[in-house]
């Protein structure tokens, strides 16, 4: 062997044995980073409230190509609206991935006209289903029991985002909404998945259902469907498929006391965690006590949800949500704030988010990384 071709050799071997030598995955990493989303992994989004230019151009800025927002107020939904609405997020570089529905009380109750409701939902899915709308996401609390939260004093001054079940526990049900117990909410949201899935599987729209939260026992008086992982079992099983589905909130996971990775293993199995949202707690009490805290400090495995997620192949969009309140938010008025403003007490603005969201990345390439 001449001298040229033993340095080869000898190049060739030393390349093989550093390779070895090396974490998984980091032998590509030149080739390989930065690590990104892809069709089969989870997509990183911000909510946010009017679309202006400025606020679009604030959540490219982060680095996060997707976005949530409420639907139009009005029932049922307009194709026309949609489209708009979807192009304004188009022509800033980022996509639409879940519109929120509301404004069907008399489907939740159980009251006279709540079938006049459910057509508009039905209409609204449709609508969604040509705009290519990917996720609608609703609620179906009979009273949000929002009276238990309060400001607490978080690390260095920031805003924490607290709840204590007895500060609310009690509490007489309102005139509008009345008391129900748990089987009429049973009824009522079973009559509506019976008529509007069907709808959504059709127009290819997966519907998402958020958890309660708080997850309070009972508020004012009535009972909560999906206060409880069990809640969420049965919700599913109500109409089997994927268009009924969930949104995964490893944070209230965790302030039902429950284990967030073992929760998210079980519903992406079923194919039914349709939207995600990412946050940290730090709970005193299951269910009743508990303090939403920085995403970096709190009892949720946070890396373990999202390897969870990444393993099992969550495409859809995941949600840093719930941003703590920071001095910079405060008081730095350059930035369009009004569009990211938590309405909770304690709860940031774009500072807080920029945080989760750099935080949630990491999470996300490291999982990949070692996936």
């Amino acid at each position: 062997m001449n001298s040229v071709s033993r340095r080869n050799a000898l190049k060739t071997l030393g390349a093989s044995a550093l390779a070895a030598s090396l974490p998984r995955g980091a032998s590509a990493a030149f080739n390989d980073w930065p690590r990104v989303e892809g069709p089969d992994t989870p997509k990183l989004c911000l909510g946010i409230g009017p679309l202006t230019e400025a606020s679009l151009r604030e959540v490219k800025q982060l680095g996060v190509n997707y976005v949530l927002r409420g639907g139009p107020r009005e029932l049922p939904w307009r194709e026309d609206d949609l489209q708009k609405m979807m192009d304004t997020v188009k022509a800033a570089g980022l996509q639409l991935g879940n519109l929120m529905i509301s404004g069907f009380p008399n489907t939740i109750y159980g009251r006279p006209g709540r079938d006049e409701e459910i057509d508009k939902v039905r209409q609204s899915i449709r609508a969604a289903g040509k705009v290519g709308l990917p996720v609608i996401e609703y609620n179906f609390y009979a009273h949000r029991a929002m009276e238990g939260y309060y400001y607490e004093a978080g690390r260095a001054g920031s805003g924490y985002t607290a709840f204590d079940y007895e500060r609310m526990k009690g509490l007489e049900p309102l005139p509008k909404e009345g008391a129900h117990t748990l089987d009429e909410m049973w009824n009522n949201v079973s009559y509506f998945l019976k008529a509007v899935v069907p709808a959504a599987k059709e127009a290819n729209v997966r519907l998402a259902l958020h958890p309660n939260d708080p997850p309070a026992p009972i508020s004012r008086g009535s009972g909560q469907i999906m206060g409880t992982v069990a809640g969420w079992k049965k919700l599913v099983d109500i109409v089997p498929s994927p268009f009924n589905g969930i949104t995964f909130d490893c944070g209230v996971t965790r302030e039902m006391g429950e284990n967030p990775v073992e929760v998210c293993r079980y519903f992406m199995k079923k194919d039914c965690i349709n939207h995600v949202h990412y946050r940290n707690v730090r709970v005193r009490k299951p269910y009743e006590q508990y303090s939403e805290v920085f995403i970096d400090e709190g009892q949720v495995d946070m890396f373990g949800v999202m390897r969870e997620l990444v393993k099992l192949k969550y495409p859809r969009l995941m949600y840093p949500e719930h941003p703590r309140a920071l001095d910079v938010d405060k008081n730095d008025s350059q930035i369009t704030s009004s569009a990211f403003k938590s309405t909770y007490p304690g709860g940031g603005s774009y500072a807080g988010y920029a945080f989760n969201v750099g935080y949630a990345r990491a999470m996300m390439q490291a999982a990949l990384e070692s996936a």
